[in-house]
């Protein structure tokens, strides 16, 4: 990683290309914001968090997540402002002088033609262009397959586990991060052990079902659900087997990289079953991922 992390109070001002917005995702749309800018000014935790939590949507990435995907579009430095409930009463007028003319040394800004800022979101790109201070360039919404790309478009196709359809508003396959766990030992017990997490309540989760994936960076098959062939007290869980991989993963963080379901989540009339049906899913995903690699070679 080369990016560099900064709080917006510690940002050393400079000649800077600014890209501002939550940019959750860091979709096509926010990609085209961000293309250019040697900064992005970013809010943690979403602002609606503070102001609306009951309308908040579920996050599609997590902060770390969201901060190596843009550190691989070349930016330099992640400005991170802290919202909270005093950030939130800052007016837009006083969010520019602050943030981007004192803080970080503005010399060009770019926004969504959505966003909006400041107290009672009064401030928007218009707002933005009429400061001289600043060169504003306002970007249009990206359309892919003839409809607008939005994290709220993003965050139904996860949730009905559309991995395809995510990923080409990504531009990325979908990514979730979180720490591995014991499990109930059951995979290990059928001859597929698995790393598994927990959802994280502030993250979007994909539907019920099996997917070929990567974790971290390895091919992997992975369950999301219940497991309905067997009683379990453990809710909701992300069990990962790695394809040819052997090691002891519990207590690192694991990133699973989602490419494409294979099928949804059913109850087995045992065990037999299932296993017959885990070894297909295993060499299902084992040529998805082979092939996305390829394709991936081939720039494609």
């Amino acid at each position: 990683m080369s990016i560099k992390v900064t709080p917006l109070e510690e940002a050393e001002p400079r000649a800077r290309d600014v890209a501002i917005g939550t940019f959750d995702g860091v979709h096509l749309g926010h990609r085209a914001v961000i293309e250019g800018a040697d900064t992005v000014l970013t809010f943690e935790p979403h602002p609606l968090e503070v102001l609306k939590p009951e309308v908040a949507p579920k996050l599609i990435n997590s902060l770390e997540v969201k901060r190596d995907v843009i550190d691989g579009l070349g930016v330099e430095e992640l400005v991170v402002i802290h919202f909270d409930e005093a950030f939130s009463h800052r007016t837009a007028e006083e969010f520019i002088d602050y943030a981007l003319v004192e803080r970080l040394g503005a010399r060009r800004v770019a926004v969504g033609e959505n966003f909006h800022f400041g107290a009672k979101a009064r401030g928007n790109p218009a707002m933005l262009s009429r400061h001289e201070e600043f060169e504003t360039r306002v970007q249009r919404m990206v359309e892919v397959d003839g409809e607008p790309v939005s994290s709220s478009r993003i965050r139904a196709q996860i949730e009905v586990g559309d991995m395809a359809g995510a990923r080409r508003c990504l531009g990325v396959p979908y990514m979730f991060e979180g720490e591995v766990v014991k499990g109930e030992q059951r995979g290990r017990e059928l001859g597929f052990p698995t790393a598994n997490l927990i959802p994280d309540e502030r993250l979007v989760t994909p539907g019920d079902g099996v997917y070929a994936a990567f974790a971290n960076g390895h091919p992997a098959a992975v369950n999301v659900g219940t497991r309905p062939t067997f009683d379990s007290a453990l809710g909701v869980l992300i069990e990962a087997f790695l394809i040819d991989f052997s090691g002891d993963l519990y207590g690192r963080n694991l990133r699973v990289a989602f490419v494409e379901k294979l099928r949804d989540e059913i109850a087995f009339d045992g065990a037999g079953a299932l296993v017959e049906q885990m070894h297909a899913d295993v060499e299902d995903a084992r040529r998805i991922c082979a092939d996305f690699t390829e394709a991936a070679a081939r720039g494609g």
